[in-house]
């Protein structure tokens, strides 16, 4: 067969098991979240911000009027805007299956068009998505007809309790490293102090390494390689300075209500108690777009309409957003996302 020709028949047949799986999911998850008294929302793709994640990369279009006229469009990398102004408007209990867009990423577990479930629950915070995940990871594999997840070697029960891990208890179970230590001021953590500690294990550190950088290369190199075997396992309570949209904790500052779902060493999902103060969220965006023309040259527009809608009074929530993709692949064992998908995204031969 000439070039990536994945529509033949032949090679159609080897992925067929796994999109049957991921039918079955597709309707488990609808059949769920039905049974749990929530309502399936469809926003927009096109928006005028597409997100704010410092490192995250859009899609970006022109959009032409009628009567002349153009303005620029981001694909979102979330729907999480749009969803989150249904909450202001009074749903109280959202979902959605969305296809969202990022650019630069394609690897075995990344495609620059995926698709992600994301779900909000107005009145209820953080640890109440953990619960729901659980009963999301059993209900999809009841759904798939499999008793593991699996990716190569490596297996995790879906069925089992999710451990619960948080952030700084990671670092020190796998790098041997007092995280919070080297964030003495929880909104600017020291890089020095956490260089220090990196070097001190053997971790590489470059001169140019910000903090964050040095956070991820160790996330990367000494963490996330062991999260989720054997059961799920839930990483949780991140640096107060990665909260991303995420409220502090109000036992600790130095910590965000955040967390991530893990199995077989990959993220499946990243969810938040909601932040609602329209004040700090724009303190927030103006400082993450800041470091992306700093470290990419370029930097999104902030959407006004949304922090308009914090300010209007958005309930007390959580939210969280879940790759249906990659949750396919441990299902079915694939080897890369690519195989969970009904068609690849087209590259050049």
């Amino acid at each position: 067969m000439a070039g990536n020709q994945w529509w033949h028949p032949e090679a159609f047949a080897q992925r067929w098991p796994v999109l049957q799986k991921r039918a079955a999911t597709m309707m488990a998850l609808r059949r769920w979240f039905d049974a749990q008294g929530f309502i399936e929302v469809d926003t927009p793709a096109l928006q005028v911000s597409p997100g704010m994640e410092p490192h995250i990369m859009a899609l970006s279009t022109e959009v032409r009027e009628p009567l002349g006229g153009s303005h620029r469009l981001y694909l979102h990398t979330s729907p999480e805007f749009a969803m989150k102004k249904l909450l202001v408007a009074g749903v109280k209990q959202l979902f959605q299956i969305a296809h969202v867009w990022r650019d630069a990423e394609r690897t075995q577990t990344h495609s620059p068009e995926f698709t992600m479930l994301e779900w909000y629950r107005a009145g209820a915070d953080y640890t109440r998505l953990m619960e729901d995940c659980s009963h999301l990871l059993a209900a999809c594999a009841t759904a798939a007809g499999t008793g593991r997840l699996k990716r190569g070697e490596r297996r995790c029960d879906p069925f089992a309790m999710p451990k619960r891990l948080t952030v700084a208890g990671a670092f020190r179970q796998y790098c041997d490293i007092d995280l919070l230590a080297t964030t003495p001021d929880p909104d600017q953590p020291s890089r020095d102090l956490l260089a220090a500690e990196a070097r001190r294990i053997g971790s590489f550190v470059s001169d140019n390494d910000t903090w964050e950088d040095i956070f991820f290369r160790l996330m990367m190199e000494r963490v996330e390689p062991f999260l989720g075997d054997g059961v799920p396992l839930i990483l949780c309570d991140y640096p107060a300075s990665m909260a991303a949209l995420s409220r502090r904790s109000a036992a600790d500052p130095r910590v965000a209500e955040r967390f991530e779902l893990y199995a077989c060493g990959v993220e499946l999902a990243n969810g938040f108690s909601e932040l609602t103060d329209a004040a700090e969220q724009r303190r927030r965006f103006t400082a993450d777009m800041a470091l992306k023309q700093k470290l990419y040259g370029v930097a999104y527009p902030i959407d006004g309409d949304f922090l308009a809608a914090l300010d209007h009074g958005m309930p007390d929530c959580a939210g969280i957003a879940l790759g249906v993709d990659r949750l396919v692949m441990l299902l079915a064992g694939a080897e890369t996302l690519e195989q969970a998908l009904w068609a690849p995204v087209h590259r050049e031969d």
